[in-house]
């Protein structure tokens, strides 16, 4: 069998191959996800707001635990100075001794919001309510925590649903004359 010589390539086709990589590299690179809605410590202030807002005539303090109340400050310290895993520790603390304390509960899922676990926010919300007096101000933090994180999953029906919760934590005192 005689010898073939390999055809040689068009003169088009290795430019036309480099034209089609370059452009291929030319591509501005997908734009990286924007942030949607608020940032975590926006979402805790509004959170507290709702509690500070509420002019309910009921605001039940229960009796409390000393040394709960001293990891309760304690934690709120380390939150002002952004050691939330030294916040959560304390708070976990504070629930081991005292796993039915609404306050406690309340603390630790606004502290959960500034960690990213929306999922335990909520979950600790909702408990702290069942458990607390659904009037006043605590009672508004627990449902504007879940009107927050219900926005923040893009959920308008379920916030619109845990604002009328916020609503139904203010008892409005008696008109007098």
């Amino acid at each position: 069998m005689p010898f073939r010589r390999p055809r040689a390539f068009h003169p088009f086709v290795p430019v036309a191959l480099t034209s089609i990589l370059l452009a291929a590299c030319a591509q501005p690179a997908p734009e990286a996800p924007k942030p949607q809605g608020k940032s975590n410590a926006t979402m805790v202030a509004d959170i507290q707001a709702a509690g500070e807002r509420d002019k309910s005539v009921i605001n039940v303090h229960p009796l409390v635990d000393p040394g709960i109340t001293a990891l309760q400050d304690a934690a709120r310290s380390d939150e002002r100075n952004g050691q939330y895993d030294a916040a959560a520790a304390k708070l976990d603390q504070a629930l081991k001794r005292s796993p039915d304390s609404p306050d406690v509960l309340q603390d630790r899922a606004e502290l959960a919001i500034y960690m990213g676990n929306y999922d335990l926010a909520e979950k600790l919300a909702h408990q702290s309510w069942s458990l607390g007096s659904k009037q006043g101000p605590l009672c508004a933090r627990n449902w504007q925590t879940v009107v927050e994180m219900r926005q923040h999953a893009n959920d308008a029906a379920g916030a619109a649903s845990a604002n009328k919760g916020v609503e139904e934590c203010r008892e409005p005192g008696i008109q007098r004359y």
